[in-house]
């Protein structure tokens, strides 16, 4: 009897913060983001130039950041429309509601708690995109969402959203007429590029819906931090963040996900030989072709509070054609960082309560999936506390990459140490360091259990 009281107590709790956190996170006034108009745009490694068009809140013309930049390789990509475009077709990740219940818990919301969790999402996402639908592509609908710089954001406007954009999908188009043979054979080719690339965008986001079967859902992302110590309802910082998506990556069982491998760096080191091994280690399907990484380093930038040396650090990775972005924020918030202009970060922002969408079902609508409007933060509110994300297709990739982020490191930081290095060979040939073991019946192993205990009681709590 006293068993159940308890959880009839726990059921009533838990019923009173989903409708606190459904009444707080369930609206946020949008506000306009403003641009500079003389200043470029960085996001996740493109360069865009806003041309006098006065259609985005704001417009810029290029300029150097300095000499630290001079010997950056930037392309001007577009301007404020393709921009627009650009960010809207990243994949956003936001607070849920009404999903299924979490094991061992009564939890059928991640409001309050779970941003930092929904940020990690947002950057493996990123890196996933990066691997099967590269880097040039945009969702084609991108700017058919809404971008009302203010209105509330309520899963009753997702509704509506979501119903004119099935609207819009199923609407007749006008037959075009062919006028030349060849032009047919072109249209079926891009037909059949549009078909696999909606395909990989839809698979990208249902492997990260919020039920029990979600490869990085989650309810998995909650199963593997309990081999940390943390529970559902706790908070997660972006280092232990970090180490469980690689535990969901290497443990999840789709084919289409065996050719991506996960390193996250240790003691703020990246061992090449490390990284190596993980994309050389064989396939399930046998095949000798070498596997994708996405590379994440915990990092601090600071004490108590972001030094401000480290900005040209950070701006010089977010303008990287390798970067998949940073697990961050400010103090009590996590923030998924994508970009910059000046000193400002841009960003994508968990903190919205959206309705639960089943991404089981064929056609789930995309909007809610798609964050319409950019923020931007001054980069000297950043928590210290973070971690940066890469993605390499090939070895060539990574050594290329580490070539340049080891010149990039060196040129943008004012301090004796860099942030973090590339050291040659394994992390078992360096006395200081402990190697990853790798136990089929223990998720994490005895040495990253207690790295990431340590790891937990050095971060910021996040709301």
């Amino acid at each position: 009897m006293e068993a159940t009281g308890t959880d009839e107590v726990e059921k009533i709790k838990s019923k009173f913060m989903s409708a606190w956190h459904n009444m707080k996170y369930s609206w946020v006034l949008k506000t306009k983001t403003y641009f500079s108009r003389n200043s470029p745009v960085f996001l996740l490694g493109k360069c865009y130039h806003f041309k006098t068009d006065g259609t985005y809140a704001a417009c810029c013309s290029f300029q150097s950041y300095g000499s630290n930049f001079d010997k950056i390789n930037t392309e001007i990509s577009g301007n404020v429309e393709e921009f627009r475009k650009d960010f809207i077709s990243r994949i956003w990740l936001t607070y849920r509601e009404e999903f299924p219940q979490i094991k061992g818990s009564a939890l059928t919301t991640d409001c309050g708690w779970g941003c930092t969790l929904r940020t990690g999402q947002m950057l493996l996402a990123q890196g996933l995109m990066l691997h099967f639908l590269g880097r040039a592509w945009v969702w084609p609908d991108a700017l058919d969402i809404d971008t009302s710089d203010s209105e509330s954001w309520t899963a009753h406007t997702v509704k509506k959203l979501t119903a004119s954009f099935e609207a819009s999908l199923t609407a007749e188009r006008e037959p075009k007429i062919l006028s030349n043979p060849h032009q047919g054979t072109a249209k079926r080719n891009r037909d059949d590029n549009e078909k696999r690339n909606e395909f990989y965008h839809r698979k990208i986001i249902s492997w990260f819906g919020d039920s029990p079967l979600a490869a990085f859902g989650l309810h998995q992302l909650i199963e593997y931090g309990k081999k940390s110590g943390k529970m559902a309802g706790d908070w997660y910082g972006p280092a232990v963040v970090a180490h469980i998506l690689r535990k969901a990556v290497e443990e999840a069982r789709d084919p289409e996900l065996q050719g991506v491998t996960v390193y996250v760096a240790q003691d703020c080191t990246v061992y090449s030989s490390d990284v190596i091994d993980r994309q050389c280690s064989c396939m399930d399907s046998g095949k000798a072709d070498t596997k994708a990484v996405i590379i994440l380093v915990p990092v601090r930038l600071g004490g108590e509070r972001t030094n401000m040396d480290y900005l040209e650090f950070v701006k010089g990775i977010l303008s990287l054609e390798y970067c998949v972005g940073i697990i961050g924020g400010k103090p009590k918030q996590s923030y998924y960082f994508a970009g910059f202009q000046d000193d400002s970060l841009i960003y994508m922002d968990p903190h919205y309560c959206q309705s639960f969408v089943d991404v089981s079902i064929k056609d789930f609508p995309l909007e809610s999936f798609h964050c319409p409007s950019p923020k931007k933060m001054s980069f000297k509110k950043m928590d210290p506390s973070c971690t940066i994300g890469f993605y390499c297709r090939t070895v060539q990739d990574f050594e290329k990459a580490s070539e340049e982020i080891t010149k990039m490191l060196k040129s943008s930081s004012k301090e004796k140490y860099p942030v973090f290095t590339f050291v040659k060979g394994h992390s078992r040939d360096y006395d200081f360091a402990s190697s990853p073991i790798h136990e089929e019946n223990h998720l994490f192993s005895e040495d990253e259990k207690k790295r990431l205990k340590r790891i937990s009681t050095e971060e910021f709590v996040l709301l």
